[in-house]
């Protein structure tokens, strides 16, 4: 992080601050590779708290560097004009991932807004803080597709895709995880949207334990797959997502919808082409979700991948 970065992330965060949105958004994506030397900061607006992310360990005068322009930030036009009260500092390469405040008090939680629906994030206590902001445009996809469909939502973390799939009129939603306190803070989310919680089921079991659950509760209109790259012990990527392909079609009604997501940089949406041609035939390809325009990437393909596949007899196609 050389100077010049330095001064390019000021510059940009200065503008960002003087327009700052009315919901929840990441302001700076370092991680998408289009800033030399910023490639391991991000930036998010979480609604008058600005989360500032390293992703490496910066030298010892760089962070002081870093640190010192954040400072100057807050003493800034742009920063009384967002209305922020808070910067934190998220040092995501160590161990314990701490949390340092930089300017105003520490936020355990926090209320932020997206779509108009209301999420409680952790901050300083975990690596994520309980909402992945590069999905938005894939909540917004299912809020629109769920209008009276039953929806099985994978790897469901803190439930932002069933809250989606209820503001959107979904009959009801089932949501596994294995991590239990995750889905009680998907709870949490559900009841802060004042969310009918007769329409929500959560089963804190690990998915290749409990087909027998899930299909007992199908089947479902639309599935949705997110799952994490690696999870030690319960899931990797190269050899797991094929065994829940194989499961699709017994799980599906017949017009049945599946989002199926990748957010490994190292694997395409080819990958998703080709498991669903090979253990899933039946499922045809019909789109790749665009991300939002402020994950930007040199490589498309290195973001998150959100396919939309049908159940149908028709043959896949490419990915675009």
């Amino acid at each position: 992080m050389n100077p010049a970065a330095l001064n390019t992330l000021s510059i940009q965060l200065t503008e960002a601050l003087n327009h700052v949105p009315a919901e929840t958004r990441r302001l700076f994506h370092g991680r998408g590779r289009l800033w030399a030397g910023l490639e391991h900061v991000t930036a998010d607006w979480l609604q008058g708290v600005l989360l500032v992310s390293l992703f490496r360990e910066p030298e010892a005068g760089e962070l002081t560097a870093l640190k010192q322009m954040l400072m100057q930030l807050t003493q800034s036009t742009a920063w009384q004009a967002s209305q922020a009260q808070t910067l934190l500092l998220h040092h995501r390469y160590l161990q314990d991932s701490s949390m340092e405040v930089l300017h105003g008090e520490m936020v355990d939680e926090r209320v932020i807004s997206e779509d108009g629906l209301n999420y409680l994030l952790d901050l300083g206590k975990k690596q994520n803080n309980g909402l992945f902001l590069d999905m938005r445009l894939g909540r917004q996809w299912v809020r629109e597709h769920a209008q009276g469909k039953r929806v099985l939502n994978l790897f469901a973390y803190t439930c932002g895709f069933s809250l989606a799939a209820i503001a959107g009129g979904a009959e009801h939603v089932v949501n596994l995880d294995m991590a239990r306190a995750a889905l009680s803070r998907g709870r949490d989310n559900h009841r802060l949207n004042q969310h009918d919680m007769s329409r929500v089921s959560f089963l804190g079991h690990e998915l290749f334990k409990s087909w027998g659950k899930v299909s007992k509760l199908g089947p479902y209109d639309l599935i949705i797959i997110d799952p994490p790259s690696f999870q030690k012990g319960s899931f990797a990527l190269s050899k797991d997502y094929q065994r829940i392909i194989r499961r699709l079609p017994t799980l599906l009604t017949e017009q049945g919808l599946v989002l199926a997501c990748v957010n490994d940089p190292d694997v395409g949406p080819q990958f998703l082409i080709d498991g669903m041609a090979n253990d899933a035939p039946g499922l045809r390809f019909e789109q790749r979700l665009a991300n939002p325009p402020e994950f930007a990437d040199i490589d498309p393909d290195s973001g998150l991948k959100a396919l939309v596949f049908s159940q149908s007899t028709a043959t896949g196609q490419t990915a675009q």
